[in-house]
């Protein structure tokens, strides 16, 4: 089956119903279901007559928007493969990309047809469409509006490839995860589970492959009224003004987008209630107890639900706000780790003793299960189900990251954590970040999530620095010193030998959640070299 099957069928059940709501040159703008499939079918028939085959790769560098959707399902339906990658990562970054797996045709709006000129790997693909307005060597997408629909979409098998992205590899090398048709199918299942997704309902949505779920399961997507590039850096007015206007009734998103809301919504003048919000689901990167709380008193009405994934396996494990008792947040603050909640339903989970870097494998079904570790022991988390990835293209990052048990494939995340008498899944960082010295091993991770707990601390992260053990902070604007005497005081359990205030910590640039440690070294060396 085509996963264009799925996304689809809502043009003849609910022609009329609005499937994407966004803001096109300072204009609200709704396309129903069936516009859309009539502008992606319409597409399709534009890249069938150029050449684009079954099989064939399509690279996009378009913003979420009713475009890149349009473009998208119109790739799917002819059979073609959605190729993403992220241009900000540099040229290297995308020459090695499209090695990978070299792309037949480019869809990208005027602005990225500009990286043309610096990059040979996109000068190479044969076909180029672009978004907008007409760019030398390109065909405008608008002129499949004068093509006649194409009806016909391609079969696939479950293991045809759809979509290809890329995730950071060993030594810089990027790695392309490849899902197919049945996979993203069986994802779909699963989010629309996890997310409680009901026909006719509105979702303020951040996350690209959630419009994706919605688009299955007949929600309408509201994309946000702001540059999704930098989530932790967007202007919250207009985005506020969506929601009052539009009064979605959930939303999914990452710390740093909700935290910008939270924060506008909470100050002066502005303090306000976002009522329509019955369901908050955020993730992508860590979901610290003291956000939830901060959304909870945006939208008091709203099922708050902390989720935990990866690019490989999304989603793994969830918990709502409301679980979590006080014992819980106790055992945060006292270094226990980050409570990421329960494994999913269509997910298996174990805990292995932590061999990061060393192959695995392969297992008996006796034999792993020996492997597993008991409820309290830390140790690298694993899992496999059908909405898991089970390789990389050309087995790059296979070899670090899959391990078999008889004949199922098995995900390493690279994450350490435990599970509770409970089952329920704890958080203690990366596998390769643990901090070993004299006074035995911490993870650092618990003291981050211990030290965020602290009323004043934006971020917080710990490190291994010319070997003491210290926790880097950045601080809220306005905060007294005595914040400071707080956060030694909540993890005096760790035996931090230094505490360092930074103006800034540096984060991912996908999320704008995560802590960059790499560049956090940089930075406490410079600072290191400093005159006194």
């Amino acid at each position: 089956m085509n996963i264009v099957e799925i996304l689809c069928r809502h043009a003849l059940s609910r022609p009329t119903a609005a499937a994407i709501r966004d803001v096109h040159r300072d204009q609200q703008r709704s396309l129903s279901f069936a516009e859309l499939d009539r502008n992606a079918s319409r597409c399709a028939a534009l890249l069938a007559r150029s050449g684009i085959q079954a099989g064939d790769a399509v690279l996009i560098f378009q913003p979420m928007s009713a475009e890149l959707y349009t473009a998208l399902i119109g790739v799917f339906s002819i059979g073609a493969i959605a190729m993403f990658l992220d241009p900000s990562a540099g040229r290297a970054h995308l020459e090695q990309c499209c090695s990978l797996w070299p792309p037949r045709a480019l869809i990208a709006s005027p602005k990225a047809h500009l990286l043309r000129f610096i990059s040979p790997a996109l000068r190479r693909i044969p076909k180029k469409f672009v978004i907008g307005s007409s760019v030398p060597g390109a065909i405008r997408i608008q002129v499949a509006d004068d093509l006649p629909a194409r009806s016909e979409i391609q079969d696939c098998l479950p293991d045809a490839p759809a979509l290809i992205t890329f995730t950071s590899g060993s030594m810089g090398r990027p790695k392309a995860a490849l899902r197919t048709h049945g996979f993203l199918l069986a994802q779909h299942r699963v989010l629309e589970e996890s997310l409680s997704l009901q026909p006719g309902e509105m979702d303020l949505t951040t996350l690209p492959i959630f419009v994706l779920a919605n688009l299955g399961s007949g929600v309408t997507s509201v994309i946000p009224d702001a540059d999704l590039r930098a989530p932790g850096a967007i202007d919250p007015a207009p985005v506020i003004a969506q929601i009052e206007r539009l009064k979605p009734v959930s939303t999914a998103a990452s710390p740093a987008f909700l935290q910008r809301l939270a924060d506008y919504c909470s100050t002066g003048k502005r303090a306000r209630a976002l009522d329509s919000l019955k369901k908050i689901f955020v993730g992508g990167a860590p979901v610290f107890p003291r956000l939830l709380a901060d959304l909870q008193r945006l939208a008091p009405q709203a099922v708050l639900t902390a989720v935990y994934g990866s690019t490989e396996a999304e989603p793994i494990a969830e918990i709502t706000h409301s679980a979590m008792q006080g014992a819980d947040f106790e055992s945060m603050r006292m270094g226990r780790g980050l409570l990421a909640g329960a494994p999913v339903k269509k997910i298996h989970l174990g805990i292995l003793r932590n061999h990061w870097g060393t192959p695995l494998g392969p297992f008996t079904a006796a034999g792993f299960t020996a492997e597993c570790l008991p409820p309290g022991e830390p140790g690298e988390i694993v899992v496999s189900g059908e909405h898991v990835l089970h390789g990389y293209v050309g087995g790059h990052g296979d070899q670090e990251t899959k391990f078999k048990v008889e004949d199922t494939v098995w995900h390493r995340t690279g994450d350490t954590g435990y599970l509770d008498s409970s089952g329920r899944l704890w958080l203690l960082g990366r596998c390769d970040a643990q901090i070993e010295d004299e006074r035995g091993s911490l993870a650092p991770f618990a003291v981050e999530c211990a030290a965020m707990q602290v009323s004043g601390v934006r971020r917080a992260a710990a490190v291994r620095h010319e070997g003491k053990r210290l926790l880097a902070i950045e601080l809220e604007r306005d905060v007294s010193a005595s914040a400071i005497a707080s956060l030694k005081e909540a993890v005096a359990w760790a035996h931090i030998d230094a505490v360092k205030v930074l103006p800034r910590l540096p984060v991912d640039k996908r999320h704008n959640a995560k802590i960059n440690y790499p560049e956090l070294h940089k930075l406490l060396a410079r600072e290191g070299r400093r005159p006194a």
